[in-house]
């Protein structure tokens, strides 16, 4: 897809609706960059303290700078992050998804349902499951990179090759590596996300700029 028309040069089952592990993630990032602020103090729930792997290792109680739990969210794909920021943005996740959906209708994406901040797979109480299209995805990203009023921080923070910040107190510290390899193998990436779940296989959405 050309990001800044928003028309699609090359497609192959790109309206297939899939399940698509944490590339959910970017839309996460982007909403807490626009209702956020990065100072910000958001603190851990027992939910999102029970997040399987991959994940940071939040404890109940904890605290952390907004900004730092982006970069673990994007640079490692911490799941539990996701939930950290998705409650402190929105209330719930369930809230929270409903601002990721609310999103996408505005972007213009026509078969995308979120109901996790992180990709792990879940079912909204309507019955749907978190799902999206490949063609979907491309206009949440091109979103991200080109008409976001945050997307210089998004850039920012997913070209990042490593960070390190501490909890609140700085009793325990923490180092992320960007797992975006797109990164340092073509020169012309500028963003991307990786993501894995059983069910949604290997995805990956990602951006090049060459030449403007």
């Amino acid at each position: 897809m050309d990001a800044a028309s928003g028309r699609v040069l090359y497609g192959k089952n790109e309206t297939e609706i899939l399940p698509m592990a944490s590339t959910t993630k970017i839309m996460t990032c982007i909403l807490a960059l626009e209702h956020g602020k990065m100072e910000e103090l958001a603190t851990v729930s027992s939910y999102a303290a029970s997040m399987p792997k991959v994940h940071l290792g939040v404890k109940e109680g904890e605290q952390y700078v907004l900004k730092d739990l982006l970069y673990s969210l994007m640079l490692e794909s911490h799941n539990d992050s996701a939930v950290v920021i998705a409650e402190h943005i929105g209330g719930s996740v369930e809230d929270f998804a409903e601002l990721m959906n609310r999103k996408a209708k505005e972007i213009g994406c026509e078969n995308t349902n979120f109901v996790t901040p992180n990709g792990l797979d879940g079912v909204s109480h309507d019955g749907k499951m978190h799902t999206t299209t490949a063609e979907d995805l491309a206009k949440i990203m091109s979103y991200c990179i080109m008409d976001s009023t945050q997307k210089d921080m998004f850039l920012e923070i997913t070209q990042t090759r490593n960070y390190g910040f501490s909890e609140q107190n700085g009793k325990r510290h923490f180092q992320c590596r960007n797992h975006n390899t797109l990164l340092d193998m073509m020169p012309d990436a500028i963003s991307g996300k990786t993501g894995y779940t059983s069910k949604a296989g290997y995805c990956y959405v990602g951006a090049l700029e060459n030449d403007g």
